[in-house]
């Protein structure tokens, strides 16, 4: 049967429909800001946080180092200037003090990353659930909402077990989708009540690189490194730490890149041409310099003797190969073409992308709700007034870094205080 109506439209019902972080978050802000309201969680899944619980390899990494917002906001292939309002309200400092004052003590690494300093992703699953419980959120697993729709002012919430609710307000906050496909779960319900949807696509994902070149240097980490896409136009270079796997390659460089060109990739059902310059920190002219004092300072020894600019030697010699060089003969004995060869190879190495894979078991999604059918102040539907959006259901996506949760704290907060505030 439907629950009850409310009493006074200054203890509203809240449905939060999503039990991830952009979803407690509200939920909790919710309660805090108007104790009269009820809110209550629906989770289609057994356990809630599930995401939070993967991230960060089991770390969750909760924000970024990132005080300013327009900084904040630059790390957002998706939302980029939408989120600079939001991030001005509600920003990395804040959800970083909020955590802390609910005890979450965080470590800030070199990199920027802020994570519990439990390094253990079920602190930050433990203070959620806490504050929720003592907040009052009612929270139901296992109880998906399949249908949503208007009746009279109100919402009726159709579940995936037959039962039914009827509320004043709605969060959806189901968050991104691993799969590409036909748009269902909360993007479905979004659509129902007039919204349009940006065919999601996967961020954030690893390169399968089936070149000679990486096999069997898996688990090598070259810092710093660069990568682009030739072919993609106005995608910008990429660095930082890049990691080569059994597949191809992986790290920070190219999940960035991933991000970015999340569209052109998926367009190009992710078969490009990547170039990987392995030492970004020196101009082309500088390496060959470089090499030049290479060959007179070192002329006796075989250029697979060591790796120089900070290279491992087992990729210096692959790079060293690729060039056409052989790693046997002494430093002293290419000529200024053949060093000039190996300066482009160092440079610019292409390879081919014939695919891409999730990044460890976490996902991210770009797509979703429109940013410019919501009100960016309140999280509420431009279209449908009493729905709300939180959480990477909008088409909202960061790179990695922490940027990510923090967008669900973002949006989780302001979406939670206009769900219990008085109806306009």
């Amino acid at each position: 049967m439907p629950a009850p109506s409310s009493t006074s439209r200054n203890e509203p019902a809240i449905a939060v429909i999503g039990g991830g972080p952009a979803g407690f978050f509200a939920a909790i802000t919710a309660r805090e800001a108007n104790p009269d309201c009820r809110v209550t969680i629906y989770e289609k899944s057994a356990r809630v946080l599930g995401k939070v619980l993967v991230s960060g390899g089991g770390r969750c990494n909760i924000t970024h180092d990132s005080p300013d917002p327009r900084e904040l906001a630059a790390h957002y292939p998706r939302g980029h200037r939408e989120l600079i309002g939001p991030f001005t309200r509600f920003g990395a400092p804040d959800a970083a003090d909020w955590f802390t004052g609910r005890g979450v003590p965080l470590r800030t690494y070199p990199d920027g990353c802020l994570f519990p300093a439990s390094n253990d992703s079920r602190t930050v699953i433990d203070c959620l659930t806490r504050e929720a419980r003592r907040a009052g959120v009612k929270v139901r697993t296992r109880c998906g909402v399949r249908a949503l729709s208007r009746q009279g002012d109100r919402f009726r919430l159709t579940r995936a077990d037959a039962g039914a609710a009827v509320v004043d307000r709605v969060l959806i906050a189901t968050g991104g989708r691993a799969a590409v496909g036909p748009p269902g779960g909360g993007y479905a319900l979004a659509a129902g009540l007039g919204h349009a949807i940006i065919p999601p696509v996967p961020s954030l994902f690893t390169f399968t690189v089936p070149d000679p070149l990486l096999q069997g240097l898996a688990g090598i980490v070259v810092d710093p490194a660069a990568v682009r896409a030739p072919g993609v136009k106005g995608l910008k270079v990429q660095d930082g730490p890049l990691l080569i796997t059994h597949w191809g390659l992986s790290g920070p460089a190219v999940l960035k890149l991933s991000a970015w060109g999340a569209r052109a990739f998926h367009a190009a059902d992710y078969r490009f041409t990547i170039a990987v310059d392995w030492i970004p920190g020196l101009a082309a002219g500088e390496v060959e310099d470089a090499l030049a004092d290479l060959a007179a300072a070192e002329n006796h020894k075989q250029i697979k003797a060591f790796g120089p600019f900070g290279l491992s030697r087992r990729v210096w010699m692959r790079l060293v190969e690729r060039a056409g060089l052989d790693p046997t003969r002494r430093w002293g004995e290419p000529g200024p073409k053949q060093r000039a060869a190996l300066v482009r190879v160092l440079k610019g190495t292409a390879l081919e992308v014939t695919g891409q894979s999730a990044f460890k078991e976490e996902f991210v999604t770009a797509g979703g709700v429109p940013l410019k059918e919501i009100d960016l102040k309140t999280m509420q539907s431009r279209i449908t007034p009493g729905l709300f959006f939180a959480g990477e259901v909008m088409d909202i996506d960061g790179v990695t870094g922490g940027f990510n949760f923090q967008a669900c704290w973002t949006t989780g907060r302001l979406a939670g205080f206009a769900l219990a505030g008085p109806e306009d």
